[in-house]
């Protein structure tokens, strides 16, 4: 048999390409037909109005607002829902009978007693990302969960970014075939840290922001194991803020591999690019930042380009509330469950265990966010 001519390449990619018009898929968040609960928020700090925007727009009914500092309470009752109530304490708020739902917005420290308390008072819950710092915990406030009757979810809220979830809902429909190649690379500027309490956290990339592509990654995979994690990071040239700014990743998984780079230093030409390669079609997604991103799918029929509605912010967070709200409405488990978030914390937490020590880790057998990670994880 003859050899492949060496241009061979180069001559199926010069050859025409045809247009056809992009599948219609369901990225959009998708609200509850007529059902609209009373809706309590404990942690009232800068992210939340980014929920609080949502939330009005979808014509969410946010009755009871707490937060350690009550002025910021009442800044965020003033802006978004006048009529609604700040409390002095939790426990007041989730003593409110009407309350069915309940956004926990707070750090990770003080969050898992709130949770608990919330649960106990038989509401659902939205946990603020990333949900835990041990894969035990989490297990255990979803048996919790489970055990009063109610559901517990974590806003994930990348999963509903228009580009991440057009991409995800492909992937499910097999429009692509067998995923075996998953490439994102991020490259901006996330020095905004300096100053706030996020720069006391060593792990802000590969922890706190990272989790969203831990977590879009294991949204792409369903139930395909991951077999291996190595992971690296460093501080950046010049760079004078605490945390390390620069993280990468690869990932092995059953029949296919990822990887994901962070460059959190890099002051202009800001990107975000996104690949996915199957045995029946690609997708690519790349756009300057979040929000403005190009989605283009390649298959056997020719290339399409979807137009996408919507923002990351702040339609991310109008679907894991109401993702949250349709599984409550329908008696099942909101796709962004507590249990269904600990494999995304799994992958995290062995990806930084092994930048920490330089050896590939197994996903999910590091149980814990490796100590001095974040305040108060020791």
């Amino acid at each position: 048999m003859s050899e492949p001519a060496k241009d061979d390449y180069a001559l199926k990619a010069d050859a025409p390409v045809r247009t056809v018009a992009a599948p219609e898929l369901p990225y959009r968040p998708r609200d509850p037909e007529g059902y609209r609960p009373k809706i309590g928020m404990i942690g009232c700090g800068g992210i939340t109005q980014h929920h609080l925007t949502a939330y009005r727009n979808a014509g969410y009914d946010v009755v009871a607002f707490y937060d350690l500092r009550r002025e910021q309470a009442e800044k965020r009752r003033d802006a978004f829902y006048p009529d609604a109530t700040v409390y002095d304490s939790p426990e007041d708020l989730l003593a409110r009978d009407d309350i069915e739902v309940v956004d926990i917005a707070t750090h990770p420290a003080p969050r898992v007693a709130l949770i608990e308390a919330a649960l106990d008072a038989r509401k659902h819950v939205l946990s603020q990302k990333p949900f835990v710092v041990d894969l035990d915990t989490g297990a255990r406030l979803a048996d919790r969960a489970d055990a009063q009757g109610v559901r517990l979810a974590v806003n994930q809220n990348g999963r509903w970014s228009p580009h991440h979830a057009y991409l995800r809902e492909a992937v499910r429909r097999g429009i692509l075939g067998d995923l075996v190649a998953a490439h994102i690379a991020i490259h901006w500027d996330h020095t905004w840290v300096r100053g706030t309490p996020f720069e006391e956290i060593r792990e802000v990339i590969l922890y706190d922001f990272s989790i969203h592509w831990f977590d879009f990654l294991c949204t792409l995979l369903g139930d395909r194991p991951m077999t291996r994690v190595f992971a690296t990071r460093s501080h950046a040239a010049g760079q004078t803020i605490r945390p390390p700014m620069l993280a990468q990743c690869l990932v092995s998984f059953e029949g296919g591999q990822a990887s994901l780079v962070f460059d959190a230093h890099v002051p202009f030409g800001a990107q975000d690019a996104t690949y996915l390669g199957g045995t029946r079609g690609t997708l690519t997604s790349v756009g300057p930042n979040l929000g403005e991103q190009t989605v283009t799918l390649v298959t056997a029929e020719g290339v399409a380009t979807p137009s996408l509605e919507g923002t990351w912010f702040p339609d991310g967070f109008h679907g894991t509330m109401a993702e949250l709200l349709c599984a409550i409405a329908e008696g099942r488990e909101p796709q962004n469950s507590a249990r269904n978030n600990l494999k995304s914390l799994g992958l995290c937490f062995a990806a930084i265990a092994s930048a920490t020590d330089g050896t590939p880790k197994t996903p999910g057998s590091v149980r814990r966010l490796p100590p001095g990670s974040a305040p108060g994880v020791e």
